[in-house]
């Protein structure tokens, strides 16, 4: 979420030099440096909008938190990629992998859903997508009594309504 946030405060960064830049070269009567500039301050108000609507859904997810872990494993089974991931947060409304977001239940019936949940001794598999993609997620989590586990088993069919399989305890 740190790099999120420091992204945003960057793009807000050189949107305000931008638009400084374009009033300072319009007053200077420069009429293409500051079409150059207004169009690059744009550019930069977009990315700072998509950023700060990043930095919303990270929050989100942040706050509403489940289970955090600090690594997880994914992988896409069309695809066959698989990738480490640091800090890995799930919530009520969606999952924070490092960077990526992916929040679940926007769309309504075709949108993004947990559709699986799946604790282990050692893992949480999670299986989210839609009908065109599905992820599975590889969670490390770190809980050693059998009652940690049935609380966040508890948590995640009150919270998403997906009943987790919870396996060799």
């Amino acid at each position: 979420m740190k790099s999120i946030r420091k992204r945003r405060n960057g793009y807000a960064l050189l949107f305000v030099a931008g638009i400084c830049l374009a009033v300072w070269l319009g007053m200077a009567f420069m009429l293409e440096a500051v079409l150059v500039f207004g169009a690059i301050s744009l550019i930069f108000l977009l990315l700072l909008v998509r950023q700060s609507r990043r930095l919303y859904d990270a929050t989100l997810i942040w706050d509403n938190r489940i289970l955090a872990v600090p690594s997880a494993l994914i992988s896409i089974p069309s695809c066959q990629i698989k990738r480490d991931v640091e800090e890995t947060v799930v919530s009520t409304f969606g999952i924070l992998m490092g960077n990526e977001i992916y929040r679940w239940g926007l769309d309504g019936v075709h949108g993004v859903r947990l559709s699986a949940v799946q604790i282990d001794k050692e893992r949480m598999y999670l299986t989210f997508g839609d009908k065109d993609q599905t992820m599975r997620v590889e969670l490390l989590h770190g809980m050693t009594q059998k009652q940690a586990v049935l609380d966040a088993a508890q948590k995640l069919l009150r919270e998403t309504g997906v009943t987790a399989v919870v396996n060799g305890w």
